[in-house]
């Protein structure tokens, strides 16, 4: 039913007019996360009068905050006054981060240590196992080299900081001359057998989301690449098993957290060959197809000086339309490009834009002026992860990071971990930290920040209004906290 109200007079009839206007206009202004309430501005004044006393401090007492590593500045960052603040700020989405390097590692150790089919490999580096990797055995076919795991912590005071050193990427333990992907990517291989043994995987996803969930991130994206998991029962599981199993953590932790929301980006590798990843997207599409709000998009990783560029994947790309008339989904990409600090690196001017949601890193961005105008245009958002660049040498001073360009031009971006376990932390705060440190933030881009982390999620319509409802009001306490 239409209701219509007739006004006799135009001075009525304006004044009507005029309420209203002011109504719909304060909606917006209320909605407007670019304009700050009398609460946010009081925070924006603390925060920058914290900043700015913590920086004359460091000068002061010759203490260099801008060049010096994180692993290196993270025992200050910890003492600071705005990490504090920084760590009750509800921070929204995690958009980037990987299987495997999110729990925090003391804690997987610990774990792994009491299971006593845990072993160690503590030889020199070989084809098949490294030093340090992590295997699950029966005891009548523990290879040559491998001790438990429990008992190598027993044999030396020192074992388990040796064990952190070997399963950490440190910038300061780094020299020029070693080939940090190569370091980077054992970290990864160390652990990855453990983490596909069902009662550690599912143990080490329920711990990783409760320290995000300590941090105050409320939703979480997975760069997930399937593995083969196995326990005592089965040594085969379908990786539908793994879906099965994160989605009852998800069920689980939704019951003490119920904001709480998780989605798996299927995820294979750059290195592998066309036809292979081309399997893998299938594998993604079937998967999404069973899963579909759950699996939500699909990716490529590596590192892009020595995997194959995204345009080398065309045939995959191109073959997109038909896989989606087949099984009658969509599934987005977001991939990585761009974590390059190269102008011969194109692989971020050959994203098929039609398909790709979100770019990850996109470090070199800026060095293609009209690419960034697409970018802008395509509504694209670019997954910044401050630490993890540092750390892998890209940018070694985060005040020449290029997400400070990209933000100068209005490019969305959002702050993520990408690998925080790797590099020695846990949560978001420090990311959030070294951004406003270093990038001359403000409050108003705190919450820009934050913000675009649910709006480019790849939550449904109606799980991102929920979300964005507890932000909301997530974001409002912590202000009023913060300036009472």
């Amino acid at each position: 039913m239409t209701i219509v109200i007739k006004f006799k007079t135009p001075t009525i009839r304006f004044i009507f007019s005029l309420i209203f206007f002011l109504s719909f206009s304060s909606f917006f202004v209320a909605q407007n996360i670019t304009s700050l309430s009398k609460d946010e501005q009081n925070l924006d004044n603390k925060l920058s009068k914290i900043k700015t006393e913590l920086l004359q401090d460091s000068e002061k007492n010759k203490f260099t905050i801008y060049n010096t590593s994180f692993s290196q500045l993270k025992p200050f960052i910890e003492t600071t006054e705005l990490f504090k603040i920084l760590n009750e700020m509800p921070k929204g989405a995690l958009l980037h981060s990987h299987s495997g390097g999110i729990a925090n590692t003391d804690w997987l150790i610990n774990k792994a240590s009491e299971y006593e089919n845990c072993y160690i490999f503590i030889n020199q580096d070989q084809q098949k196992y490294i030093y340090g990797q992590l295997m699950i055995f029966e005891k009548e076919e523990v290879p040559v080299g491998f001790i438990k795991l429990s008992d190598f912590l027993k044999s030396n005071a020192n074992a388990k900081e040796k064990l952190l050193d070997l399963y950490t990427l440190k910038r300061n333990n780094l020299t020029e001359y070693i080939d940090y992907w190569s370091e980077f990517e054992k970290r990864f291989q160390r652990i990855e057998s453990i983490l596909n043994y069902r009662p550690i995987f599912k143990e080490y996803y329920q711990e990783a989301f409760l320290e995000l969930l300590k941090d105050n991130v409320q939703h979480v994206e997975i760069r997930y690449i399937f593995g083969q998991l196995f326990d005592e029962k089965n040594k085969n599981y379908p990786i539908e098993k793994a879906v099965l199993d994160l989605k009852e953590i998800e069920k689980k932790i939704k019951k003490t957290h119920p904001e709480f929301t998780l989605k798996i980006i299927y995820t294979s590798l750059k290195f592998l060959d066309k036809t292979v990843v081309e399997q893998e997207s299938e594998k993604a599409y079937q998967l999404k197809k069973k899963f579909p709000n759950f699996i939500t998009g699909f990716d490529l990783v590596a590192d892009e000086a020595s995997g194959h560029s995204v345009a080398y994947f065309n045939p995959l790309w191109e073959k997109m339309k038909i896989l989606e008339k087949k099984y009658r989904v969509k599934l987005p990409l977001y991939l990585h490009a761009g974590e390059s600090c190269s102008l011969y690196n194109h692989n971020i001017s050959e994203i098929p834009f039609a398909y790709n949601k979100r770019i990850g890193h996109a470090l070199n961005l800026i060095y293609f002026p009209e690419l960034m105008k697409k970018v802008k245009q395509n509504n694209n958002l670019v997954e910044v992860s401050p630490i993890s660049n540092q750390t892998l040498g890209y940018v070694s001073d985060l005040r020449n990071h290029p997400a400070r360009v990209l933000l100068a031009n209005n490019v969305n971006i959002s702050i993520n971990s990408d690998d925080p376990a790797v590099f020695g932390y846990e949560g978001l705060s420090y990311d959030f930290w070294m951004a406003f440190i270093n990038w001359d933030l403000t409050v108003k881009d705190l919450k820009k920040l934050i913000f675009n982390s649910i709006d480019y999620s790849s939550l449904n319509s109606s799980e991102k209004q929920k979300a964005k409802i507890h932000l909301e009001k997530e974001w409002n306490t912590f202000v009023r906290n913060n300036v009472e």
